[in-house]
């Protein structure tokens, strides 16, 4: 036993021979930007109060990112897909093709992920739902796909001012709807999604699979 209880479910998953990856996404929902997904093998022995991204301020979750990567012995992978990727595919596959290749990039042969069911997913898993708040090694995952999603959204606002990215960080906020209607969508709006279809007059594509 640890004194981190997150260890200690992780730690019920540690069998013989087994490479156990935390899986966790952040970015399904808002309507700008990449969905990011980090794959996180943490070192044995606890080493970091990890926890669920979502209880953590923004200036503690960039400190645990940066401990995070910096833990001797740690495996982590973070992989994306653009706003014209989900377009393609649609939220739910494009998410699901980046939790896969991220269990395959960080050489896990387990996984803990967080939600429901992957479909084809390469490996032996678990799927957890609220698992960010009961695994320590999805919880760093989601700590790194966050605090990426985040800086990736803040150099948006450099390129494509008048949004507002770096604060509501693409979701659908008032200022970011009121922004669509008199700018339009920028490269990384996702127009499969209706508010963003509707600021371009366009019946939205995929609508059905896109939340």
């Amino acid at each position: 036993m640890t004194a981190n209880p997150l260890y200690d479910f992780d730690a019920n998953y540690a069998d013989v021979g087994r490479v156990v990856a935390g899986i966790d996404e952040a970015g399904r929902g808002p309507l700008a930007g990449p969905v990011v997904v980090a794959a996180v093998i943490l070192p044995p022995e606890p080493q970091l109060a990890v926890n669920d991204s979502k209880t953590l301020t923004e200036k503690r979750r960039q400190e645990l990112a940066e401990e995070i990567m910096a833990l001797p012995g740690i495996r982590y992978a973070v992989c994306l897909r653009s706003a014209a990727q989900i377009d393609e595919m649609n939220i739910l596959r494009a998410t699901h093709d980046a939790m896969r290749e991220a269990a395959l990039s960080v050489g896990a042969n387990y996984a803990l992920v967080d939600g429901l069911a992957v479909p084809r997913f390469p490996m032996q898993a678990s799927f957890i739902v609220k698992g960010d708040a009961k695994s320590a090694s999805i919880a760093a995952a989601s700590i790194l796909a966050k605090t990426r999603r985040d800086q990736i959204l803040e150099e948006l606002e450099q390129v494509y001012p008048g949004y507002g990215f770096a604060k509501h960080k693409g979701y659908g906020t008032a200022e970011h709807l009121e922004a669509l209607r008199k700018l339009g969508p920028c490269p990384e709006h996702r127009k499969s999604f209706r508010p963003v279809a509707e600021a371009t007059g366009l019946l939205p594509q995929q609508m059905e699979l896109s939340f």
